[in-house]
């Protein structure tokens, strides 16, 4: 059975930054990719950023320049450094999890940025 855990959401004021933690356990193929989601009130959830194993990355352009994704292979982790964090941000951010066809998803995390 696999796993997602995340951590590291909740309340920054505008401009600041805060970093997110989702560690996969259980059957963890090492040919995957994950990734982080973010659904807002009302709104489709969206992707933020990807990663693959080998580390290749995909950010939406909403991002870019403000985001970084990484990832430690070995302890099947996945971080998402979120800096210059402006009020539109807020939502509950999701992990995701790709391997050998399936999807894997966590519990979500909320991020909330005040203005």
């Amino acid at each position: 059975q696999v796993r997602l855990v995340e951590s590291g959401g909740g309340l920054v004021q505008a401009g600041g930054s805060l970093r997110l933690s989702c560690v996969a356990s259980g059957s963890i193929f090492s040919t995957n990719f994950m990734g982080w989601y973010r659904q807002a009130p009302g709104r489709q959830r969206e992707l933020v950023a990807t990663v693959t194993d080998g580390g290749r990355t995909n950010y939406d352009d909403s991002v870019k320049g403000r985001f970084t994704i990484s990832r430690d292979n070995a302890n099947n982790t996945v971080f998402l450094q979120m800096n210059a964090l402006k009020p539109e941000d807020t939502a509950v951010y999701y992990c995701k999890l790709g391997m050998v066809g399936r999807i894997y998803w966590g519990q979500g995390t909320q991020v909330t940025v005040s203005s």
